[in-house]
């Protein structure tokens, strides 16, 4: 009598541990969301308290490269799309995805919220923008001083012989804010005269990186006099206690959108489509402004140190000709710099 009682115990409790299981599996699961980014790793780390936070039930899945790296995988992937989500990762690249047909369309929650600049024309948009970046100069003081250099304050002062050797840049065929620093001054000097200016510039640059921050980083370390990079990464190494002043061209700064999209294989992912919704909430454009000068909902405080209109210091870009065209200027680029 004893072993049936102890053999029927032991088959309550395997059916107890059983149905518990039943239940608890659905409730442990998780749905994932793979996401390609190109924003900086710092900012992601920062980010991710509030979508976790958001979406406990999403587990993401995240791919950080630069914007070069990730537009030449996404596409590379068009046949079998890992990514259901992009994030972060520069408008005229997401007008090139969309062309080549790698997008579906998604309006968010909260969209009638974004700025007019910062979406895409068509309704539901392909794209959604986040916020705006710029291309800024760093300059270390200490490495200028030791070496008689003066702060440049314009694009032009940057083809100034004093500076041969002491100016680094990022390659635009890997780096997003190589590209915006290329194409904004094709289309402000006009072709000929921008390919002009940029034979010059080629003429005192040390070295042309894959990453769009590390000439700040250079400068910051050291390493280089004057880094052409993006306006984040300039007031960020400062803040860190550098010897480095942001400079933004007089000329006007080259800018760009960071902005998401859902793919074609994020379409049938009800969470991809919850985390986009995050992605332009009230708690992650308050995220975002707390490094960019603008953001794509009006009433968000601007970063210390950085202009609070933005349009006084920029030069406007065209997107649709900068995505159309952007082969071509690779190309270009490449034959008279690549050697």
């Amino acid at each position: 009598m004893r072993r049936f009682t102890n053999r029927l115990a032991a088959l309550v409790l395997a059916a107890a541990m059983l149905c518990g299981a039943a239940f608890a599996g659905p409730a442990l699961a998780k749905d994932t969301v793979v996401i390609y980014t190109a924003i900086e790793n710092e900012q992601i780390t920062d980010y991710k308290k509030s979508y976790e936070k958001a979406l406990p039930n999403v587990e993401i899945k995240m791919l950080r490269f630069s914007t070069g790296d990730i537009s030449a995988r996404f596409m590379a992937e068009k046949d079998n799309m890992q990514a259901d989500v992009i994030w972060g990762v520069a408008a005229t690249n997401m007008l090139i995805f969309r062309q080549a047909g790698l997008l579906e369309p998604y309006a968010p929650k909260g969209l009638e919220r974004i700025l007019p600049l910062f979406r895409d024309k068509v309704n539901p948009p392909s794209w959604v923008g986040i916020d705006v970046y710029m291309s800024a100069f760093c300059f270390n003081t200490e490495v200028g001083k030791k070496h008689n250099l003066p702060m440049p304050t314009s694009w032009a002062d940057l083809t100034k012989p004093v500076y041969k050797g002491h100016v680094v840049m990022p390659n635009p065929n890997s780096s997003g804010t190589g590209y915006l620093s290329v194409v904004s001054i094709l289309q402000r000097l006009g072709e000929a005269e921008g390919w002009k200016y940029l034979d010059a510039l080629h003429k005192n640059m040390a070295e042309y990186t894959k990453s769009g921050s590390k000439p700040c980083k250079d400068a910051a370390a050291g390493e280089r006099a004057v880094g052409v990079s993006f306006e984040y990464v300039a007031q960020a190494m400062k803040k860190q206690g550098n010897p480095v002043e942001m400079v933004l061209p007089k000329e006007g700064a080259g800018y760009e959108l960071e902005a998401n999209a859902l793919t074609k294989k994020g379409v049938k992912n009800q969470a991809a489509k919850q985390f986009l919704d995050w992605a332009i909430s009230n708690d992650a454009m308050a995220l975002y402004a707390k490094y960019w000068a603008a953001v794509a909902v009006a009433g968000f405080p601007v970063p210390a140190g950085l202009p609070k209109d933005i349009t006084k210091v920029v030069h406007p870009n065209d997107f649709d000709w900068s995505a159309k065209n952007r082969d071509a200027i690779l190309a270009e680029w490449t034959k008279r710099y690549s050697k």
